[in-house]
């Protein structure tokens, strides 16, 4: 296999989307439509993130989504993973400022390697990637053990109340949904499912010690 092919879980076929790992011309306008047409105040506004909060996005894309954390952790941190050296780039151009401020560490990275040590992070995030992992179950494993107990996070894709254009012709069958909300109550507790205005989000806890 190619090291730029992405295999999804859902259907084990190669993903040619440029939204799966950005590439090249395609890929950054790719990143850039991201940044137009994800509006991710009401993620953001599920994970409940504080002052001081350390926080992780898997898939960071175009760099919005991590911009709006920057802010609202204050003193915190921000840090990210994507696959896509090319994401990477764009994202740290966008925030340039808070990258140099040492608030926001972007890397190169999969949800099942982030390359962040245990328990690092109050919450851990992800829009719209969760349908392109090569493997639903290490990513979730992962994802568990970069939180600390008692943390939580937050898994979301193209639907909720109001899905975009777009996001209609890429909603999964509840199915799949069904999946990855029994594959999250194997790895967490708190399981719950919210319909936003343009995505399902699924929002987790990580069990505290010797619960």
């Amino acid at each position: 296999m190619a090291n730029h092919e992405v295999r999804s879980w859902l259907t084990d076929r190669p993903v040619t989307s440029p939204f799966a790992r950005p590439r090249g011309l395609r890929g950054r306008l790719a990143g850039r439509f991201m940044v137009w047409t994800n509006k991710q105040g009401e993620v953001a506004g599920l994970l409940g993130v504080r002052p001081g909060d350390r926080v992780l996005e898997v898939g960071y894309g175009g760099g919005a989504l991590v911009r709006l954390l920057a802010r609202r952790v204050g003193d915190g941190l921000v840090c990210g993973v994507d696959p896509s050296p090319d994401m990477r780039d764009l994202a740290v151009r966008r925030n340039r400022r808070a990258v140099a401020a040492g608030r926001l560490d972007l890397r190169v990275g999969t949800a099942a390697a982030t390359g962040f040590p245990d328990a690092a992070f109050d919450h851990v995030v992800t829009v719209n990637t969760v349908g392109l992992w090569p493997d639903l179950e290490a990513g979730l494993r992962e994802l568990r053990r970069v939180i600390r107990p008692g943390g939580d996070v937050v898994i979301a894709w193209h639907g909720g109340r109001a899905p975009t254009r777009i996001g209609r012709r890429l909603l999964l069958p509840e199915s799949a949904l069904v999946r990855v909300r029994d594959a999250l109550a194997a790895f967490f507790a708190e399981v719950e499912r919210h319909e936003l205005t343009t995505v399902t989000a699924f929002r987790a806890r990580r069990a505290t010690m010797g619960a």
